[in-house]
This record gives structure tokens, C-alpha cells and sequence, in this order.
């Protein structure tokens, strides 16, 4: 293959809670060929309303995030990175499926996102690398931006799920796991 047919964009097609949608990606975004294992593993699980107010942090190039919009055809969904490259996908893929309740934009976990801003349902696939501390202000601010009974759905290598479970009890004061396959585990936490 050569450096020009590898710039160009990878496209795939992904059935998603029911959905059928195309994504484009680009090399360096996390699994930009398929949907990976977490993603599907969770998107599986969710209990959406449909007129939910959905944040999907750490959205990539938007599979979690434009499934749920489809989801919650009278909600909205916002999708948030700090790639500036995986928010550029992110708002492609929703102009390409069609999806008009959502906005991806950039940030660092919440620090861009309104502060008036109150979500019913927060989504996160957790990077396996994220760290204690990042893990922790994830977490605080997440619970922080909840409406009473807003869940917050992980979902995160299978090695990591005693960890998670600690610190979403530590946090919430709940935890769940929803769905656990050999690599992954979902689970959800309630405000």
C-alpha cells in the first residue's frame, strides 16, 4: 500500500443498537477500522430514553455517541475528545449518517463542555491507560454533571473492572456490571 492510499480515509460500514451507519477514520484514532469489542459490548446495554441528553466522553470518531443519537431521536448527544482529529471524524460521520442532535467538539474530559449543561445518560469506553488521577476527575465531574438518576455507563478491559468497581462505589456509592465478555467488562453507575 502506498503513503498516499494509506492517508486516505477508512470506511466501514457497523450495525449499532439496531442501526445501520458508516463511519470514516483515519490511521491513529483508536480501532479506525471496525467497531471495537467495548463499544459493541456496551452500546448493547444502554437504556436510553428518546429524548435523552447523552454525553459521550472521549467519543473517538463517534460510534458510541451516533449510535445513542439514534437512539434518542428527540435528545441530544454530545461527543467530546481531546483529539482535535477523532472531533473532526466525530462530526463527519454525524453529516454523513444524517444525525442532527448531536455536537462533537473538543475537550479535556468536561472542562469544554457548558457548565450549564446536565445530562440524563454520560457513555465513556475508558482508555486502559488513563490513570488513577485523570480516571478520578473523570468520575467527580461526571457525577457532578447528572440529573438525579442519570447513569453513567464505562466500559473498560475486564482486567480493570474490580478497579472500576471501586472507584464508581467510591464515587456513586452503586455500581453494576452489566455485561462482561472475556476482554471487556460494561457496567453503570447511578447518581
Amino acid at each position: 500500500m502506498t503513503t498516499d492510499e494509506l492517508k486516505k480515509d477508512i470506511v466501514f460500514d457497523a450495525k449499532l443498537a439496531g442501526h445501520d451507519l458508516t463511519f470514516h477514520s483515519t490511521w491513529g484514532l483508536f480501532s479506525p477500522k471496525q467497531i471495537d469489542e467495548g463499544t459493541a459490548l456496551l452500546v448493547g446495554q444502554l437504556e436510553i430514553a428518546k429524548d435523552a441528553q447523552v454525553l459521550d466522553l472521549g467519543c473517538g470518531y463517534g460510534p458510541l455517541g451516533l449510535a445513542i443519537a439514534k437512539m434518542a431521536p428527540a435528545g441530544r448527544v454530545d461527543l467530546v475528545d481531546k483529539d482535535f482529529v477523532a472531533v473532526g471524524y466525530a462530526s463527519l460521520n454525524a453529516h454523513v449518517n444524517g444525525i442532527e442532535n448531536t455536537e462533537a467538539y473538543l475537550s479535556n474530559g468536561f472542562e469544554q463542555v457548558p457548565a450549564d449543561r446536565k445530562f440524563d445518560v454520560i457513555v465513556s469506553n475508558i482508555p486502559a491507560k488513563i490513570g488513577g488521577e485523570l480516571l478520578s476527575i473523570f468520575l467527580h465531574d461526571a457525577y457532578e454533571r447528572l440529573n438525579p438518576g442519570g447513569k453513567l455507563y464505562v466500559v473498560v478491559i475486564s482486567g480493570l473492572k474490580d478497579y472500576m468497581k471501586r472507584n464508581l462505589t467510591e464515587v456513586f456509592g452503586n455500581y453494576k456490571k452489566v455485561k462482561q465478555s472475556k476482554t471487556y467488562t460494561a457496567s453503570v453507575a447511578v447518581k
